[in-house]
This record gives structure tokens, C-alpha cells and sequence, in this order.
């Protein structure tokens, strides 16, 4: 990657260095064997169901964090996959993130099932928390009812201090564990506070409650997202690590592996970028489980919101019917697509023109999009991403005076007239994002001039490479 690009997490991706580290918001960290609850707690604390939730164990399996708040102290929350010894080279990565959370937290929870009892892994994953010295709580999760709390105090056993019982699914006892873990961030000198003043006297609940008043413009707003998007095992998740200079997400030639959308903010020399890997997305039919399919509705709602889209294409395999209908999906949201053919090295002179060839064919309505030839795992072509990114941006904001457009229809219609006399009498730019035209006409037009306007209008205002749209007025 290239040397000008450095990352560095965001708040709704991933968490600021801790306390000691200046101004940035200290770290909580949350760990666990698999299926213990660790996914609701971070949802129940950051007031959203931001991480995907299931009943079956190793649903999470990269590190994702958020910003929450209680009683006017802010702090980052990280959600982490189940720790375990299994012997499997997915877990032990997945173990691997979370020991790496374990190391960077300022406060750790360690959630434990009281319907269960203390487990082996519980005990090791103890005596890791207790060489790390960080401050921990035990937090014996599904005590829904005072009935279980008996079982809580096994886990004194684990050598940890006190357990707390708590219920995350019901937000029971959750408001004092939350006093308990702003006293130990206080401790350790890594508390902030917020300008706003918030206050929560309660639990937080699963969604985030109404401002009562207009919030300010949130800086972050104007910092352009990046979704990374593709089937699964194309490499998003190697690109995604590669371009944040971090093993964030767990990476294996395991289809699947990513199971949620994390993102990162990434200062290059365009200014900063945030990107965020998404899960691999599979046809509908071949989505059988709960996790796969709200891991699939985490992906589509990160390319509604982002700015950009980039589709990684697996070069080996070339452009699939999935592929195609996922540029489909893009350029329906309406928003500038750059397509990576990603393991390019590994293609051979003939079958690469064969790839080109098949995606100027499948691909033809992302009209002149980028597209890149590279290498997520050696970082081939990679330093090519930001320009191209931001050459998109430009054209999607881009803003034509009334009068340049005009001047640009005029001619056209004077080269090629509207069968059946059809006429523009006036047209103008009336948004940005993408940029969308009105057409003031005398009767209907027809499909096809329309796209020869629309031709017309990207080869002179520079809007190849990003979508645009045309919208017809009969006067």
C-alpha cells in the first residue's frame, strides 16, 4: 500500500486507540467463549442492533466496535468472535482478533453463560485476562430473573473479582455493570466526556432514542464511504486489511468467513476515506440460514449508504452471473461502481482477455466505470484505488451551469432530431449525487434518443464514470 495512505479507526468502525493515546476515546473490549451473548451486550450498549446476532455459536467473527455513552462519558465498544481452542485454522484466527482486542482494551467484560456454568475455555480465557492485567469484569450473561442468580457466583472461581449477573437480551442490571466499567475508565485516566452533556439513566435500549433537539452536523458526514462488495472468497477481505494496514478482518479461503460489515476510516492523500468490508453475498436461493441472510441485508444497506462502490470480481473465475447481478443491485442504488478484478497474477496471458472481454459483455450498463486490474495479497495495482475513487467522487458531485447544458442538448438535437418531433425546449441540472438532469420536452421521447442525450451529456460535462439520470417534463 502506499506509504501516503495511514489508517485510523473510526468510532463507527473501529475504536480510537485507547485512553493513554491523546484525545481519542478509550476502549472497551468484549470477550468470551462462542454463543455466550457477546453480540447482544455490544448491541445493548451502543443503543442498536449494529452486529448480527443468532443463536448458533461463531456468528461473529471479526473485531467490530461502535461509540456508545453513559451518563455523559463516551467510550468505544468492541465486539469480538468467540475465543477457542478448537484446532481449526478459521477459529484460531478468530481467537487471534480477539486476543488482539484483549490487548488493546482499556476495561474488558468477560461474558460467561450462567445457565452453563464455568467451561474450560471460560477458565482459559481467565488466565489470558488475568496475565494481561487489564481491568475485567465477569459478566454472567442470561440472568433474565433474580431466580439465576444463585449460579453467579461460581464464576468467583475464575479469579476475577466479583461476577455480575446481567441479562443483555432484557437489559437487566446492564445500567450498574455500566457504572462499574465508567468508574475502572476513570481510573485508569482514559475517560471522556461529552460536549453534549447526554445523560442516559438507563439502560440503553436496542434502538437509538430520538434527539429532542436538531443535532449538529456530524463532521463525519462529509467524509466519502467506500463499500467493499462481492461474492464470497474474492479477496474483499484481503483488499479491505491491505488498504487499513491492519489484520482487522479475519481472512480464509473459507467462503463465508465474514459474517457482518465493519469499516474503517483511512486517511490518503485525497483526504480521509472510509472504507467498509461487507460480507460475501450469494443468490437468495442458496441462502440458507438466519446469519447468512441478515448478513446479506447488512451489505445491501451499506451500498444504499455509501458513496462509492467497489465490486471485487474474482479474475480466476471472471465475471459470474452473481457479479452481474450485484453491478445490477450498484447501479441501482445509484452510486459510482469501480470494478476490481482482484488475483490477477495468478491469470495467464490468454484467459485474461477472455475475462475482459466477458465483462465488457456482462458488465456494459456500468457504462465507463474504472476498472482496475490487482492483486489484494501482494498489493499489486492497490495504490491506483484512492485515485480512482476520488476521480469518482469528483464527477459524482460535479454541478453543470443551465446554460452548458443547454448549449449541449442544442447541439445535439441539431446533429441527430427526435423521431416523430420530439423536442427538448429546456433542460437543466437539478441535483447532484448523482447527477440528474430535468428535460423540459414537447411530447414523450423515446428510450433510445433519451440515451443518446444521455451519451451526449457524459461525453461533454465528464460524467462517464459515474451514474446519471434523466427525468422527462412534458410542457
Amino acid at each position: 500500500m502506499n506509504d501516503s495512505v495511514v489508517a485510523r479507526e473510526s468510532v463507527q468502525g473501529a475504536p480510537d486507540a485507547g485512553g493513554p493515546l491523546g484525545n481519542a476515546l478509550p476502549t472497551v473490549g468484549i470477550v468470551g467463549r462462542p454463543n455466550v451473548g457477546k453480540s447482544t451486550l455490544f448491541n445493548r450498549l451502543v443503543g442498536r442492533r449494529e452486529a448480527v446476532v443468532a443463536p448458533q455459536p461463531g456468528v461473529t467473527r471479526d473485531r467490530k466496535a461502535a461509540e456508545a455513552a453513559w451518563r455523559g462519558h463516551a467510550f468505544n465498544v468492541i465486539d469480538t468472535g468467540g475465543w477457542s481452542q478448537s484446532g481449526d485454522a478459521l477459529d484460531d484466527m478468530v481467537s487471534e482478533q480477539s486476543e488482539r482486542a484483549m490487548a488493546d482494551a482499556d476495561v474488558l467484560l468477560l461474558v460467561v453463560d450462567v445457565t452453563v456454568g464455568i467451561t474450560e475455555p471460560d477458565a482459559r480465557i481467565a488466565s489470558l485476562l488475568r496475565r494481561s492485567g487489564r481491568p475485567t469484569l465477569v459478566v454472567a450473561n442470561k440472568a433474565d430473573s433474580g431466580a439465576r442468580d444463585h449460579g453467579v457466583w461460581e464464576f468467583s472461581r475464575l479469579g476475577l473479582g466479583e461476577p455480575w449477573a446481567a441479562s443483555a437480551l432484557h437489559g437487566r442490571n446492564v445500567g450498574d455493570l455500566l457504572d462499574r466499567v465508567i468508574e475502572l475508565l476513570e481510573t485508569a485516566g482514559g475517560m471522556s466526556i461529552r460536549d453534549d452533556g447526554v445523560q442516559l439513566e438507563s439502560a440503553p435500549s436496542l434502538e437509538p432514542a430520538p434527539d429532542p433537539e436538531s443535532p449538529d452536523p456530524d463532521p463525519d458526514e462529509s467524509i466519502p464511504s467506500v463499500a467493499i462488495v462481492g461474492r464470497p472468497n474474492v479477496g474483499k477481505s484481503t483488499l479491505f486489511n491491505r488498504l487499513i494496514g491492519d489484520e482487522r478482518a479475519v481472512v480464509h479461503d473459507r467462503p463465508g468467513t465474514t459474517r457482518d460489515t465493519i469499516d474503517t476510516l483511512v486517511e490518503t492523500d485525497a483526504g480521509p476515506v472510509r472504507f467498509v468490508d461487507t460480507a460475501g453475498m450469494r443468490r437468495k436461493a442458496r441462502v440458507d440460514t438466519d446469519t447468512e441472510y441478515y448478513a446479506n441485508l447488512r451489505a445491501l444497506r451499506a451500498i444504499d449508504a455509501c458513496d462509492v462502490v467497489m465490486l471485487v470480481v474474482d479474475a480466476t473465475e471472471g465475471v459470474t452471473t452473481q457479479d452481474q447481478r450485484l453491478a445490477e443491485r450498484i447501479d441501482a442504488a445509484g452510486c459510482p461502481i469501480v470494478v476490481l478484478l482482484n488475483k490477477w497474477e495468478t491469470v495467464d496471458t490468454e484467459h485474461r482477455e477472455m475475462v475482459l472481454a466477458d465483462l465488457a459483455r456482462r458488465l456494459h450498463f456500468v457504462g465507463e466505470s474504472p476498472v482496475l486490474r490487482i492483486s489484494a495479497l501482494t498489493g499489486r495495482g492497490v495504490h491506483r484505488l484512492v485515485p480512482a475513487i476520488d476521480a469518482a467522487m469528483e464527477a459524482y458531485e460535479s454541478r453543470a451551469p443551465t446554460s452548458k447544458v443547454n448549449d449541449i442538448i442544442k447541439r445535439a438535437q441539431s446533429a441527430q432530431p427526435a423521431p416523430g418531433g420530439a423536442r427538448v425546449l429546456y433542460a437543466t441540472q437539478v441535483a447532484t449525487q448523482p447527477p440528474t438532469f430535468t428535460l423540459f420536452a414537447n411530447r414523450e421521447m423515446p428510450a433510445t434518443y433519451l440515451r443518446y442525450l444521455e451519451r451526449r451529456l457524459r461525453e461533454e460535462l465528464g460524467l462517464a464514470k459515474t451514474p446519471l439520470k434523466l427525468r422527462v417534463r412534458r410542457r
